[in-house]
């Protein structure tokens, strides 16, 4: 049951995919009753906005103009959820320009009155650094693998765990090296080793982390 609209205006989740932090970002959402984005779908629906128009993943005119022309409705749309999207997704992050059209859409989500809760790998350090409340969601790669090919295994994509590991290792080392915004831990926020949790498990942990954060927030409010 939702316990009402969190006191704090933001709930930053950062990690890497598969780690974890979409559902427990979901579920953080659902417990606070606010408002929830999933930050790497923007960058899905640029990805496959690109791959729809034709267009090298590196066109970074053509990203532009389409991040700055993003429909949020599109968001919805399952087939964002595919593996070519997110490797569209990883490409088209790591332009400098996509990132800088995405950026004041995240940070007016995020400011929105009553609070949000936001989820990607910049969350904490670019988009909300002001956010009383940051989780960084890790795991094992090889975990991670394990997770993203059950998930991709039940919408019928035939790819085997070596292969999804080899790419969510390439798509780290992409975000980790990028100039402008490099895929890294915020210095306040907490770590959530999710590999050997269940989700019901790293849920508890979070919310206890973040219900810590909303006491501190409070008390520094007098």
């Amino acid at each position: 049951m939702p316990c009402g609209p969190a006191s704090f205006l933001i709930i930053a989740v950062d990690g890497a995919a598969a780690s974890g932090k979409g559902t427990i970002a979901g579920k953080l959402a659902a417990h606070y009753g606010l408002p929830h984005l999933d930050t790497g779908l923007l960058y899905r629906a640029v990805g496959a906005a690109m791959m729809e128009a034709g267009a090298d993943l590196d066109d970074t005119e053509t990203a532009e103009r389409l991040a700055q022309a993003l429909d949020l409705t599109r968001l919805g749309d399952p087939g964002l959820t595919s593996a070519a999207a997110g490797e569209a997704a990883s490409r088209v992050a790591a332009l400098p320009a996509v990132r800088a059209a995405l950026l004041r859409l995240q940070k007016d989500f995020a400011g929105q009155p009553g609070g949000a809760v936001l989820d990607g790998r910049d969350i904490g350090t670019v988009i909300a650094p002001e956010a009383p409340a940051k989780l960084y969601v890790s795991a094992a790669p090889e975990v991670r693998a394990h997770r993203r090919w059950l998930q991709t295994s039940a919408r019928g994509e035939p790819r085997t765990e070596a292969q999804i590991l080899a790419d969510l290792l390439k798509r780290d080392a992409r975000d980790a090296g990028r100039a402008d915004a490099p895929m890294v831990r915020a210095a306040d926020a907490v770590l959530l080793d999710t590999t050997l949790m269940s989700i019901s498990t790293a849920f508890d942990e979070a919310l206890r982390h973040v219900e810590q954060a909303r006491r501190r927030w409070e008390a520094s409010k007098g």
